[in-house]
């Protein structure tokens, strides 16, 4: 089935002919499928372009709201809503495996697609935007990554003229606030229940504070930028879930703070420098003013240089704007994909180049420890940049820092391995890549 596209248009006279809105069919009616409904309700100005006309959820007699037309059909049969014959699917469950049976479904039919979730896109983008371009259907996911950031828009149109190179950003709305709080002296416990409280964090984080979730929102980001493909499971992660107090005090006499970083750069031929981990940043960085749960992403093309993007990364709202916004863009007249969008090739994960470590030791004091991390440093061909030690602490459980000069992380891991193998350990070693000044120096808001 091809889907007529209804828009409205105006012959060369300037005589309006409208045409019928597009009729969306709603998957999901939890906080983000709500605040999407209310938008398309409460605005006027999109009813000649956008009709709500299902909404799809389990257990409807729960969800039922009075504020919605009496003319939405709420259902929970999915081949209902495609015998109705919609426009556009918006899907806001969340899921991969489902989600995905159902949009397979719709763009088979030429139906097009709005979505909102990163594991699906993540795990499938690649045959879902081929798919699409066979049906002459849209695949849009703006509200997948950073919520009400428009950053895949910014990417994809705003920035279409440079050859892009590198992503870097905060994407993990979670992990920003807990170490946001943890500068200002809260512990990782306390800004984790903070962030639970306030509805930031599940009640299981694993997926947030260990990386998870980022990387599946770097690899769309990677797609979009360097329409190379990367899968979620091989980019490397490291959990801020080690970080420490007593991380932040280093990291201030460093003239820095920490942040969850997601970054990827291409080499130009395909490999792509990938990760996710907490990450020290200049505190005259962007990275590091962007506190609470808002979202930044820095995106640096070979021409263009660097532009930074920044926003609510999470919420109904912001995500919901994020869905309209796709939808919008879907009826507007003469509404077209870049061809290019559609085509992601294989991409590599390859290791990551030199650059300057922090290292976080906690131990049970003796005579040799130094000698003994410096000895293992040495062997890999590691130059010590700096040791640093607060006063103050209990000597069977003693800080002390390491910095380290730019090498490669293969080397330093080896060098981490026989350090490690050391007794004199109270708890693993922290292990974080340094931001130079110089790599924040070329962004512009």
């Amino acid at each position: 089935m091809t889907t007529e596209v209804n828009v409205a248009v105006r012959s060369d006279a300037g005589a309006a002919k409208t045409r019928k809105p597009l009729r969306v069919a709603l998957l999901g009616f939890g906080t983000v499928g709500q605040a999407v409904a209310r938008i398309l309700t409460e605005r006027d100005d999109l009813r000649d372009r956008l009709q709500l006309t299902h909404v799809f959820n389990r257990g409807i007699a729960r969800k039922r709201v009075d504020w919605l037309s009496a003319s939405v059909v709420w259902t929970e049969d999915f081949d209902e809503i495609l015998e109705s014959r919609p426009d556009v699917v918006v899907e806001v469950v969340g899921g991969v495996d489902i989600p995905y049976g159902w949009v397979r479904q719709a763009l088979s039919q030429g139906v097009s697609v709005v979505t909102a979730n990163k594991l699906l896109m993540a795990a499938h983008a690649p045959e879902l935007l081929a798919l699409a371009a066979t049906r002459d259907a849209r695949v849009r996911f703006e509200a997948a990554v950073a919520g009400g950031v428009p950053i895949i828009d910014a990417i994809r149109s705003g920035l279409s003229g440079d050859r892009l190179t590198r992503v870097v950003g905060i994407l993990n709305g979670t992990c920003n606030f807990i170490l946001s709080r943890m500068t200002d002296g809260d512990s990782m416990a306390g800004a984790l229940g903070e962030a639970q409280r306030l509805g930031f964090a599940e009640a299981d984080p694993t997926s947030d504070v260990d990386g998870h979730d980022a990387a599946a929102k770097l690899s769309l980001l990677a797609g979009v930028a360097f329409r190379r493909y990367l899968r979620t499971a091989d980019i490397p992660t490291r959990s801020i879930s080690s970080i420490d107090a007593v991380d932040f005090r280093y990291a201030k006499r460093l003239g820095g703070t920490i942040r969850q970083l997601a970054m990827a750069e291409a080499d130009g031929s395909g490999g792509v420098e990938a990760s996710v981990g907490p990450a020290l940043v200049d505190e005259t960085s962007s990275f590091a003013r962007n506190r609470g749960a808002q979202n930044l992403v820095m995106v640096s093309g070979r021409y263009g240089g660097a532009t930074t993007f920044s926003g609510e990364g999470a919420g109904g709202h912001p995500t919901a704007v994020a869905v309209v916004s796709d939808l919008v863009a879907i009826s507007r007249p003469g509404s077209w994909q870049d061809p290019g969008d559609l085509v992601w090739e294989p991409g590599t994960v390859i290791a990551a180049r030199a650059r300057p470590y922090y290292l976080r030791f906690m131990v049970r004091d003796r005579p040799g420890i130094v000698a003994s991390i410096t000895s293992a440093l040495s062997q890999s061909d590691i130059n010590i940049d700096a040791v640093l030690q607060e006063p103050g602490f209990p000597r069977d459980r003693l800080p002390f820092v390491v910095t380290v000069e730019p090498c490669l992380a293969t080397a330093l891991h080896a060098a981490m391995q026989e350090v490690e193998s050391q007794g004199f350990h109270a708890e693993p070693p922290v292990v974080m890549p340094v931001v130079p000044r110089e790599e924040h120096a070329a962004q512009k808001q």
